[in-house]
């Protein structure tokens, strides 16, 4: 996603560690999984791990050792262990009807990373994505913990409505969607609308279909970044009415960039209805 080794290890170890936020853990311990070239120099290896170590570092996790292979294309991951109250476990199956959901992190990273690719992003969208990208879920695993938060998914691969789809089926309820609530990243809309869409919003869109209520009113560059991939997305967050707001002046205070994005309502025929 990155040029940068040093980024590309904290992109890749905030993306591992965020699975352990979405259950409301705490991370304890990682493993480094590596494949990497022999046509590289080690020096790049070396600060993609000290990239991984550094962002490990700030969840209070530590490197407990890790695998590595030759491989012609360089991958890097954590496989992480963490740590949670049985009693307080997150998971993507209680959100109830009447929660409002609350959404961390903006979306738009495949879509800003194609146009990066393509040498079409400017360099500020760039910036913002790989800060995105890069800032762990922490704080808002964090806060979400003191409130009544009933369930909780992280975006990641299939798209924002790809999870929610996934939190709506294993919940057994259906998702109310705010399009013109969602937060996006700067130049989101605008890299949509030149086409920069990655393959895999097209797969995401594809295996949704008949799943998700689209009005005429949503733009198709809105619908692209709906179903975007996301790397290192934010926290989907299934919340009682009456908590969301108190939740959302903790995590904005404490620069978390969430926002209420939808509803949880009773089941229907449609998983999602945007609106």
């Amino acid at each position: 996603m990155v040029d940068d080794p040093y980024l590309f290890g904290q992109i890749a170890a905030a993306n591992s560690l965020s699975d352990i936020y979405a259950m409301g853990g705490k991370p304890l311990l990682a493993l480094n999984i590596v494949c990497f070239p022999t046509c590289l120099p080690t020096e790049v290896l070396g600060e993609i791990l000290r990239g991984g170590a550094d962002k490990a570092t700030e969840a209070g996790a530590i490197i407990a050792g890790g695998h590595s292979i030759q491989d012609n294309e360089p991958k890097y991951g954590l496989a992480v262990t963490g740590l949670v109250d049985p009693r307080k476990v997150k998971s993507n199956a209680g959100a109830l009807p009447g929660d409002i959901l609350v959404l961390t992190k903006p979306l738009g990273t495949g879509i800003i990373n194609t146009a990066a690719k393509g040498e079409l992003a400017p360099e500020e969208y760039i910036k913002a994505a790989v800060e995105n990208m890069a800032a762990l879920n922490k704080g808002a695993a964090q806060l979400m913990a003191g409130y009544d938060v009933h369930a909780c998914t992280d975006i990641t691969g299939f798209g924002f409505l790809g999870h929610a789809a996934e939190m709506a089926r294993a919940s057994h309820v259906s998702l109310e969607i705010w399009a013109g609530s969602v937060p996006l990243l700067p130049g989101a809309m605008e890299m949509a609308a030149m086409g920069m869409i990655p393959a895999g919003a097209y797969s995401n869109r594809d295996f949704m279909t008949g799943q998700v209520r689209l009005p005429e009113k949503i733009s198709p560059e809105m619908t692209a970044i709906l179903h975007d991939p996301q790397t290192s997305g934010g926290l989907l967050i299934s919340i009682s009415e009456k908590a969301h707001q108190a939740l959302l002046e903790e995590m904005k205070g404490r620069g978390i960039p969430a926002a209420a994005v939808g509803r949880v309502m009773e089941k229907e025929e449609i998983l999602i209805d945007l609106t």
